[in-house]
């Protein structure tokens, strides 16, 4: 069975063509200008919600101002970088997204509709989400406990009393999809989510863990099967609220399965037959598409998965 290319379209969340430009973060007179200059386009997002347009042609978009029209702010700005055609990206950090009188924008999250923006805009909107996070969660020094002030255009907190200066926070987790000698795919349900919803495992990389241990052990504890070969497939920014997801293929080398019941309530394996009917008759529920997941179960299927009702 041919199977996809990982490499052949972009993960959602994961596009590469703004350049974060580092190098201009500690440089306020270039910020200033770029802030001023009319090219420059501004989002504000808030509690991880952006505002977005659905237009006539069915796409949904950013909703975006140059800077003069931005709402006034002067500590939590945050600079995202440059796109090829030169336009400065900054989001503005603001308690509540601003009103629009058009009443055509409307907040959405980056579950909603991060598979319906742009790959640009869907790359702009995880950085200034995964900031926001960042920076709500992280005004104190945990060093000396001091109140923090932004610095770097929002990429730098430093603490005016001890000096120590904290960085945004992102955490390793890893995603698999196992398969067994037959070929058959491991899939669970964690326990809050809904009847049939069923996914890939995953689980956080432990202090001292290398990302294959952390693959073997994860996959044991929650669905108690042994794993042997570990594959690295690709990666996703994951801000929610500040992980990385690391996806992996791994070779089980055992196939009984014995749920913790903690994290996992029920695990299967299954054939790419039992999988279609699943799909095909709504027993099973698919992964959000954004998530990598549904790319690694694709990789293993050899095509997109089905939905419920289509052959």
């Amino acid at each position: 069975m041919t199977r996809f290319d990982a490499t052949s379209q972009p993960l959602a969340l994961t596009f590469e063509g703004v350049d974060r430009a580092a190098h201009h973060r500690m440089d306020e007179a270039w910020l200033a200008a770029a802030w001023s200059h009319p090219s420059t386009r501004v989002f504000v997002v808030s509690g991880g919600q952006v505002l977005v347009e659905d237009g006539p042609d069915g796409r949904t978009s950013l909703v975006m101002t140059p800077a003069f029209d931005a709402p006034e702010t002067e500590t939590h700005r945050y600079f995202l970088g440059i796109d090829p055609d030169g336009v400065r990206y900054f989001a503005l950090q603001k308690d509540t997204l601003p009103g629009r009188m058009d009443e055509e924008a409307r907040p959405a999250g980056l579950r909603e509709v991060g598979g319906l923006l742009s790959p640009l805009e869907a790359g702009l909107m995880v950085h200034a989400v995964a900031l926001e996070n960042w920076q709500r969660m992280h005004r104190f020094c945990s060093r000396c406990g001091e109140r923090t002030v932004i610095a770097a255009a929002g990429h730098i907190r430093r603490c005016p009393a001890c000096g120590a200066e904290h960085y945004p926070r992102t955490d390793p987790a890893v995603i698999m999809l196992v398969t067994d000698d037959k070929d058959r795919a491991l899939l669970g349900r964690q326990v809050h989510w809904p009847e049939g919803r069923f996914s890939t495992l995953a689980g956080f990389v432990e202090p001292g863990e290398s990302i294959e241990q952390s693959v073997r052990r994860e996959v044991l504890e929650e669905a108690g099967v042994v794993i042997g070969d570990v594959e690295y497939v690709a990666s996703q920014p994951w801000p929610f609220p500040s992980s990385l997801m690391l996806g992996f293929n791994a070779q089980a080398t055992s196939s009984e399965i014995t749920v913790d019941g903690e994290e996992i309530h029920e695990a299967r394996w299954f054939s790419r037959d039992d999988l279609r009917a699943a799909f095909e008759s709504g027993e099973v529920l698919p992964p959000f598409g954004i998530s990598i997941a549904a790319r690694l179960i694709e990789l293993w299927y050899g095509k997109p998965l089905p939905r419920p009702g289509t052959a």
